[in-house]
């Protein structure tokens, strides 16, 4: 054995025992004439000790000689630390080392291999086999794997089956651009890796199996960022005769379920909202409700006064923020720079100062008396020593512009607590959505998404204003999952083809499997797919994803440790009939 313990297991009731470790040099501490080594494995930190009155002199320079990560293995007595640690596990023993073997040395690694690390981001993606070994890597693996299971033990429980789909399937429109891979048995034809299981999903259920789950890499060429991968894990899920509200039961109980077991957190409610609430009062379709800052609209209190700026906007709509008069003059003209960002886009900000005294001070009072500063705190929900902020323009664009000054307000505050979890189901999205590119709808979520019971007439003469059966699971300002009713009739699947402008012919290359299989017999069906990455993330206290994925991706989509993507060589572009016309 090269081990009998782990190097986070011995106690004090090991004392005198003789065992044997193996793992990586942490440090070392180099007296003289005595030495001391931290040696560390994915379950702890063990200390040895070494010194020139008990061990020989060859093992002495041995031990002295030793650097940061070389792997050894020891076998030694367990004795009672003179100096203890209360800050591991193991602070009350140490090993004295009776036998050392160096099974691999190491160079030295580009940065520390601690909590606290010297290596950028950039480094510790290059070396990402190293930047594991540091703990908070390694415990967001080990948490990822601990959501997963949880996930994997509820749905089974639940009667959920496991069925693995392919990752070679054929290229279908479904909003981002697919990854293509080339036949080589079949020459100048392609597959394309899933962006999602969708229409094997929906065959299942007409294949019978009523409860399907499955935990599954997708895969999405579009622009990254924090939160975002070009290959990601989903948790996807399907049910056959069943309605919406079935749906948001069974996957409330598995978040119920996740942050009880995960988390140790018991949630009571899930609050739902409609999407066009969500918009006007949070300005996005996720909204962070752990805390307030709804959106106010001004238009009938802030318009005609003879200031411009607001008369010509579509919409003028303002936020409160809480303790917000204590801002300074500086601090204000901070966040007016702050929205005027390329990232954001505002033209600038119109404030308003709720004094204690009940009287208000704007940047605009040229134009505005205190009846009229006092309609706007009526409309926002501002109290004495609050700030009101104002933005205005066009309608989509001023909405986005003041849900991201809410959400960097809210960090400044100290209002998105990591620990406290907020979920919400946003409900009733539009079915389509206009591309102004186009100029033609496109589906919204996916086009095998019903519309809302009674909605579908309407296509033919307000398509715009059809809404979707269909929901998104938001917790803590982030989407983790979202699903619909499925369209499970072939004639109704067709009608929503025609809407989205496909000819009879481009729906049948594309989906006329799915269309076959819709004329024998499917059942009324619905899911959910949650991203597994968000989930995981969000439960572990944060928002970016990239330390619970083994090894990410960098912004630009590369993985930056084995280098890829790469060129291939003539012979494999030969063999795949491919030739590359690279534009300079």
């Amino acid at each position: 054995m090269y081990r009998s313990h782990t190097c986070g297991e011995l106690r004090a009731s090991h004392i005198n025992k003789e065992v044997t470790l193996a793992g990586w040099v942490q440090k070392s501490r180099d007296k003289g004439f005595i030495v001391w080594v931290d040696l560390r494995d994915r379950y702890g930190i063990t200390q040895l000790v070494f010194d020139e009155e008990r061990t020989p002199k060859a093992m002495m320079e041995k031990a002295q000689n030793l650097g940061r990560e070389f792997v050894i293995q020891v076998t030694g007595t367990v004795i009672e630390r003179a100096s203890k640690n209360p800050n591991i596990p193991t602070g009350d023993i140490e090993i004295l080392v009776s036998e050392l073997i160096v099974l691999n040395e190491a160079l030295l690694p580009p940065f520390t291999i601690e909590d606290k690390t010297d290596g950028g981001e950039d480094i510790r993606m290059k070396y990402r086999y190293l930047d594991i070994r540091r703990n908070p890597v390694k415990n967001s693996l080990i948490f990822r794997h601990k959501v997963t299971q949880e996930v994997r033990n509820y749905l089974s429980k639940e009667g959920f089956i496991e069925v693995e789909t392919p990752y070679l399937i054929k290229s279908t429109p479904e909003g981002a651009r697919d990854f293509v891979v080339p036949s080589r048995m079949n020459q100048g034809q392609f597959y394309a890796l899933p962006q999602s299981p969708q229409t094997f999903k929906q065959l299942l259920m007409v294949g019978g199996m009523d409860k399907y789950f499955q935990i599954v890499k997708c895969f999405r060429d579009e622009d990254l960022r924090a939160d975002r991968q070009p290959e990601f894990t989903q948790i996807d899920c399907e049910m056959a005769f069943v309605e919406q509200e079935d749906i948001l039961n069974a996957f409330e109980g598995l978040t119920r379920h996740l942050l009880k077991e995960v988390n140790g957190v018991e949630i009571d409610q899930f609050p739902r909202m409609l999407y066009d609430d969500a918009m006007r009062l949070y300005g996005n379709d996720k909204p962070d409700i752990r805390f307030g800052m709804e959106f106010g609209e001004l238009n009938e209190v802030a318009q005609h006064k003879d200031f411009g700026v607001f008369n010509s906007a579509e919409l003028v709509v303002g936020i409160a923020v809480p303790g917000g008069n204590a801002y300074t003059r500086k601090e204000i003209d901070q966040l007016i720079d702050w929205v005027k960002r390329p990232q954001v886009g505002a033209l600038g900000m119109v404030y308003c100062r709720c004094n204690d005294d009940g009287t208000y001070k704007s940047s605009v009072d040229k134009f505005y008396d205190q009846d009229d500063l006092a309609k706007w705190a009526e409309a926002t929900g501002a109290k004495a020593g609050d700030l009101i902020c104002v933005l205005s323009g066009d309608k989509n664009k001023v909405r986005a512009q003041l849900s991201a000054l809410r959400m960097e307000l809210a960090e400044r505050l100290g209002l998105r607590n990591p620990n406290e979890f907020a979920p919400l189901w946003v409900m009733d999205f539009p079915l389509l959505e206009w591309d102004e590119e186009t100029e033609r709808y496109h589906a919204m979520h996916h086009p095998f998404t019903s519309p809302k019971p009674g909605q579908l007439e309407l296509l033919a003469t307000n398509p715009g204003e059809v809404k979707a059966n269909a929901y998104d699971l938001v917790l803590n300002g982030n989407e983790i999952g979202g699903g619909s009713i499925r369209i499970h009739d072939k004639k109704t699947q067709a009608l929503m083809f025609d809407y989205l402008g496909f000819t009879e012919e481009e729906a049948k290359a594309q989906f006329g499997f799915l269309m076959n299989a819709f004329e024998y017999g499917a059942p009324p069906h619905g899911g959910l797919a949650f991203g597994l990455d968000r989930l995981v993330a969000i439960l572990g206290g944060q928002e970016t994803i990239r330390d619970f994925i083994a090894f990410p991706k960098n912004n630009a989509g590369r993985d930056v440790m084995i280098d890829a993507p790469a060129p291939i060589d003539n012979k494999q572009l030969e063999e795949l009939s491919l030739k590359l016309n690279l534009k300079s």
